[in-house]
């Protein structure tokens, strides 16, 4: 006598990862550099954030309804609100709450469902964002705040949301005392002003690599691009040649002007460098799809950055090297392919 067992379509195998399990475990590995920011430059981080995740989901939920898709599928795969996340991280943390609005409305309408939404994009998303703003609000962007432990006046938790939501500090304190340049501005002002990358680093707000409390976060954004890595999630391909691009022409530089050129391991902890080499630049999306394609995209956006770190008009070159990449990664693919088997 027969049985009938109960069988479903192919594949019968579940697969390993998924768009939702990925993001979640890339929220994860940013905790510890979320965790050091707020640490050294107060709560204004948590409230961009948590202002970026809220307008990111409204618009998320606005275009798949004019799109006609599924709400819990796609609001449930978590990718906008790593966008948000990520672009919250390259804001200063007393930015007004408009910023984030605006951020969110390039980032998520334009970006990427014009586009034809998750996997369709070319540029990636939350640095398409960031440099909308940043180009279009230039002094809103550069009010800094210095380390907590050189701020004179810090403020508490109701007076940043005050700032935030009204744009104006509290009477008693201006933008003058508490904003301060960050490293990569202090030596680039330094630079301007014929001094020598030696004098700008006397400056308090340098550290023992790079820029005061900045270099700890950067470590601890390398902390969890290593548990990316070790968990597979990406692969060291972009991470390790945007790294030592940047740490071999920075050695370059270094030797042949040391007057004015810092250290390599300013640039590396100075700046969104390693925010962007192991969360922004593997985005699968917009980068490079083969192995030597990725090698090449690394390479490209490290070089980028140095370039546009010395001889642009902007201190951090990151966002501005990564777009530019994303324009090139589809060529960048089509002469990079595996040879065929059998060819």
């Amino acid at each position: 006598m027969s049985r009938k067992f109960a069988t479903g379509g192919a594949p019968h195998f579940p697969p390993h990862a998924t768009i939702s399990g990925v993001m979640r475990q890339v929220l994860l590995a940013l905790v510890p550099g979320i965790v050091a920011y707020t640490w050294f430059f107060g709560p204004g981080i948590l409230i961009q954030i948590l202002l970026a995740v809220i307008f990111a989901l409204g618009f998320e939920t606005l275009m798949l309804k004019v799109r006609k898709q599924d709400l819990r599928l796609f609001l449930g795969d978590w990718s906008a609100v790593v966008t948000a996340v990520l672009f919250a991280l390259c804001l200063p943390p007393l930015a007004p709450w408009w910023i984030a609005l605006i951020g969110m409305l390039f980032a998520i309408v334009l970006a990427k469902h014009l586009y034809g939404g998750l996997g369709q994009n070319l540029f990636n998303p939350a640095m398409v964002a960031y440099v909308v703003v940043l180009i279009s609000f230039p002094q809103v962007m550069a009010l800094w705040l210095p380390p907590t432990s050189l701020a004179g006046q810090s403020l508490s938790l109701g007076e940043t949301l005050t700032t935030i939501f009204s744009g104006h500090l509290p009477a008693h304190l201006s933008w003058d005392t508490i904003s301060e340049a960050t490293p990569l501005d202090a030596i680039r002002a330094s630079l301007a002003t014929g001094q020598m990358v030696s004098e700008a680093r006397m400056s308090p707000v340098f550290g023992n690599f790079g820029g005061l409390g900045w270099e700890w976060i950067a470590n601890f954004y390398a902390l969890g691009g290593l548990w990316l890595l070790w968990r597979r999630i990406i692969s060291w391909h972009v991470p390790f040649m945007m790294i030592g691009s940047v740490v071999g022409l920075g050695l370059v530089g270094y030797l042949a002007d040391p007057g004015s050129n810092p250290v390599p391991l300013q640039h590396v902890f100075s700046g969104a460098l390693i925010l962007g080499a192991f969360f922004i630049a593997t985005d699968p999306v917009t980068g490079c799809a083969s192995t030597r394609g990725r090698l090449i995209f690394g390479a490209g956006v490290g070089i980028l950055t140095l370039v546009i770190r010395r001889w642009g008009a902007y201190p951090d070159g990151v966002a501005f090297a990564v777009l530019l990449m994303n324009m090139a990664a589809p060529l960048i693919d089509r002469y990079t392919r595996p040879r065929i088997f059998g060819q």
